[in-house]
């Protein structure tokens, strides 16, 4: 006979039942959770939110793209013509891979980094960052090798976490992923055992480090990759973003069968519709879309007619074009800055994108400095939420893409202050000798 925990009459709320009985006061059900849900951590993401959202606080934190360019009176009228021409359809449920026209038009999209796909090979996603659920879904089981670069997208570590997969780092430098650190970080797996899924890899304008892979290293990258059988993931939702030329290729152009592309249009439109996409092989894109039908049945419709009326009526590429030229003066305003006021610390000088990384002065560590710069007004991210055991303590990632010029420089200014002052105490103390107790509960960056 099935035995029931007696309730707890001193507190209220659910009985637990004896499939919770390692519950804890603060969660009685804590004990009944999945085994991967114990490896779900606090993000170092949304408390940061609360504070660098106040109008006082310069965030060079979040990734949210500067929307005031965007023209709203005639996204407004997209917005009242789609439900009143096309409402029944924008408002039901619809394909599971997504809406037919506008997976033809994010062909033209991707013909600006050469890629040469068909309709059929586009599978539509809330986002790009549910695209990258669905590949992790589809191809790890838990223990499974994901290799991704030194630093990494903190919501892709994210999703690997999630679903119990090992994230085996490789070394960037100023021109990207090394090919040969990458050759024998594979060769290393294979020999203890161990093989590698997918790579997960940022070539254009890396989130955070801001660095793009330089065009010879692309088709050698492809070639290890073949030869040890891992699939790449290519996350590219800056590429269109560049400050200077035409757009770099793809990998996925140079490669049908081996790359799965992730494309969205939070950066170069709007994230708030929530439209991104993958480019799969006839395989595996049945298998996406049946992981995706699973999880949400279908994207939104009203979100994907939205997009695909606004890129047939609107000169989207001149838009991209403005965003491109806004970006470029703030990434100015931002090493500019960063020269004049913090000529201690180093940092990456992107041609492209939201992001630079700054390496600190010897003996800062930059999570622990976080909650006394939030206290001097202004927030980064903390180079730890971009490594999957927890090192990058000497770099931060600022974020250039929403402040003004003018914001940019007084958060600079901020920043070299907190800096200065820390450095101070290090060479006082040394490293770590104002360090708090216990962990130190710290807010952390937007994943974008």
């Amino acid at each position: 006979m099935t035995s029931v925990t007696e309730p707890d009459r001193t507190t209220s709320g659910p009985t637990p039942t004896s499939a919770a009985a390692a519950g804890t006061r603060l969660d009685p059900w804590f004990g009944a959770y999945a085994e991967r849900t114990h490896g779900m951590r606090a993000s170092e993401i949304r408390a940061l939110f609360a504070v660098a959202n106040r109008p006082e606080v310069v965030s060079l934190a979040g990734g949210m793209p500067y929307l005031d360019r965007l023209p709203l009176d005639v996204l407004a009228d997209i917005a009242q013509r789609v439900v009143a021409q096309r409402g029944l359809v924008a408002l039901q449920y619809g394909s599971g891979q997504g809406d037919p026209t506008l997976r033809e038009q994010i062909l033209e999209v991707m013909r600006l980094q050469g890629i040469d796909a068909h309709p059929d090979d586009v599978v539509v996603t809330t986002g790009s960052q549910q695209a990258l659920d669905l590949v992790t879904r589809v191809f790890c089981d838990p223990g499974d090798v994901v290799v991704a670069e030194a630093p990494s997208y903190v919501g892709a570590l994210g999703v690997f976490r999630a679903y119990q997969a090992d994230v085996v780092h490789v070394p960037i430098d100023e021109h990207g992923l090394v090919p040969e650190a990458l050759d024998e970080t594979l060769t290393a797996l294979a020999a203890a055992g161990r093989r590698a899924k997918l790579l997960y890899t940022v070539p254009n304008f890396h989130n955070p480090a801001g660095v793009s892979l330089a065009l010879e290293r692309r088709p050698r990258v492809l070639e290890v990759c073949r030869r040890h059988g891992v699939l790449v993931v290519e996350d590219d939702p800056y590429g269109l973003l560049g400050f200077e030329g035409d757009p770099r290729p793809a990998l996925r152009s140079m490669d049908d069968e081996g790359v799965l592309y992730l494309g969205s249009f939070s950066k170069t439109f709007a994230p708030g519709y929530r439209v991104g996409w993958v480019v799969a092989p006839h395989a595996v894109r049945e298998k996406l879309v049946l992981a995706s039908e699973s999880a949400i049945l279908s994207p939104s419709n009203a979100s994907q007619l939205t997009v695909s009326t606004y890129l047939q009526t609107c000169d989207w590429r001149a838009q991209i074009k403005d965003y491109r030229e806004m970006y470029r003066e703030r990434r100015d305003a931002m090493v500019g800055a960063l020269a004049e006021l913090m000529p201690t610390a180093s940092w990456t000088v992107p041609d492209g994108g939201f992001y630079t990384w700054v390496r600190l002065p010897d003996g800062l560590d930059a999570r622990e400095m976080l909650p006394r710069a939030v206290t001097a007004l202004v927030a980064y991210v903390p180079g730890t939420a971009f490594y999957f055991d927890g090192r990058g303590a000497d770099h931060m990632r600022l974020s250039f893409c929403y402040p003004t010029p003018e914001r940019i420089r007084e958060g600079v200014r901020r920043l070299a202050g907190v800096v200065a002052g820390e450095s101070e105490l290090v060479d006082l103390f040394g490293p770590g000798a104002h360090r708090a107790d216990g962990d130190v509960q710290t807010p952390g960056p937007d994943v974008s």
